[in-house]
């Protein structure tokens, strides 16, 4: 399997998600079976860390094809139900055509206008005839409807098998990117099954600390805030999911982080959109949603759902973006601070705002 790497930045820590690891239960990958069997703490952390950010971006992948997978069921529903309802109508068409063609074959013969409308190709016949005298004006409009028809229900079965034929390779797709990340995060759980349990403990105290760190700033940051607009009521003091600054960011924008603060604690789970559990860009559309506002799916299509800002730009709600393949979004809250879904095995919380690569922010109201 190979590692796709990237340059290392010294000057902005990458998230640990060693706890996260080990709640994957998968199958080992072919690479960590001949891995080294005795690494050090400080290798498993780096190669965990590359194994959950390789492990998101196929996670993007996923979430775009269980999204076209959705897309394509309900056209291909569409087309199917369109057909269907043609061809009622077509037979209708053919029914009543085919009483007067039994009530003169009853009375001695059919009229050529009558052949005419049960002709296996009632357009070729129109065409070649010399005139269309022999049928009434009346008689050719329903020849011509009953021969549009069949185009159109020849066009729909088609499109509808494509759709049906694309829907399959897509369902194909979606099992394929599944397994790719179960690798991943199996790796990764095999890897931390190499140390001695006193380096897990370590490892996870470590990630517990940086977590409650991040809380930590952001509930003093809030009672800052509060304190700054003169409310004797410390929000600190009475919750633990702090409002962002009060000074900036739309309505909306503050609706979207009270949704969001709303799930500190839920699960991380990959495809997953809420409301008990959420991936990173399933947790940011979420929030939006309670506010009012649709987002895309995945993170890189959140990434263009508005006006792109840099850090020093940043205000409460916004979206904020990692990695360079922009494969993680979080909302910013303020004071340095993020909401977010991390990884597997991990829940909502906060954390810096340069605790990974960042990119750049989007405002989206």
């Amino acid at each position: 399997m190979a590692s796709h790497r990237r340059p290392k930045q010294p000057s902005r820590a990458r998230v640990s998600v060693f706890g996260a690891a080990a709640a994957a239960t998968v199958a080992l990958s072919s690479q960590s079976a001949h891995a080294d069997p005795n690494p050090s703490k400080a290798e498993v952390k780096e190669r965990v860390d590359e194994l959950h950010e390789e492990a998101t971006e196929i996670t993007e992948e996923y979430n775009g094809a269980m999204e076209q997978e959705e897309q394509l069921k309900e056209e291909a529903e569409e087309l199917q139900t369109s057909v269907a309802r043609g061809q009622e109508e077509l037979n209708e068409l053919r029914n009543s055509v085919g009483s007067v063609a039994s009530a003169q074959y009853r009375n001695g013969g059919m009229t050529p206008s009558v052949q005419l409308f049960l002709s296996a190709d009632p357009d070729g016949y129109l065409d070649r005839a010399s005139t269309l005298d022999q049928v009434t004006g009346k008689q050719a409009e329903v020849l011509r409807n009953i021969e549009s028809k069949q185009r159109t229900l020849a066009q729909q079965r088609e499109e509808a098998t494509t759709k049906l034929e694309t829907l399959e390779e897509t369902r194909a797709e979606i099992k394929e990117k599944k397994d790719a990340i179960q690798a991943k995060l199996g790796e990764a759980r095999e890897l931390l099954n190499r140390l001695t349990e006193e380096e897990r403990q370590q490892l996870q105290a470590e990630e517990r600390a940086a977590e409650a760190e991040a809380q930590r700033q952001a509930e003093a940051a809030a009672d800052r805030a509060s304190r700054s607009e003169g409310r004797t009521d410390s929000p600190s003091a009475t919750t633990t999911t702090p409002v962002a600054d009060s000074g900036s960011g739309s309505s909306y924008a503050q609706s979207a982080i009270s949704a969001a603060q709303s799930k500190i604690g839920s699960p991380y789970v990959f495809g997953n959109t809420g409301p008990h559990s959420f991936d990173c860009s399933g947790l940011t559309g979420w929030a939006y949603k309670q506010a009012g506002i649709s987002l895309p799916r995945t993170s890189q299509a959140q990434a263009n759902a508005g006006t792109r800002v840099s850090q020093s730009q940043l205000q409460p709600g916004d979206l904020v973006f990692y990695y360079a393949g922009i494969t993680h979004v979080g909302i910013y809250v303020g004071n340095g601070q993020i909401l977010h879904a991390p990884r597997t095995g991990s829940t909502v919380s906060y954390a810096g705002v340069n605790s990974m690569p960042f990119q750049f922010g989007v405002r989206v109201a």
